[in-house]
C-alpha cells in the first residue's frame, strides 16, 4: 500500500499538516514545524497546503 500525504488526525496543533508531512517522511513532526517557524515563507505554504491536502480517513 502506498503512503499518501494527508493531514494528520491525531498529531496536529493548528490543522494537521506538519503531522502530516511529518509522518509521509518519517521524521518528528517538532522537526517539521521547526521548518514552518524558521522560513517566513513557508507561511504562505503552509496555508496552501491547509486547504488543499486531503484529511486523514476515520479510524475505528
Amino acid at each position: 500500500m502506498e503512503n499518501k500525504l494527508r493531514k494528520s488526525s491525531t498529531d496536529k496543533s493548528i490543522t494537521g499538516v506538519c503531522g502530516g508531512i511529518a509522518n509521509y517522511f518519517g521524521v518528528s513532526s517538532l522537526a517539521v514545524r521547526l521548518i514552518f517557524i524558521i522560513f517566513p515563507a513557508s507561511l504562505f505554504i503552509y496555508v496552501i497546503l491547509a486547504n488543499t491536502m486531503e484529511d486523514h480517513p476515520p479510524s475505528l
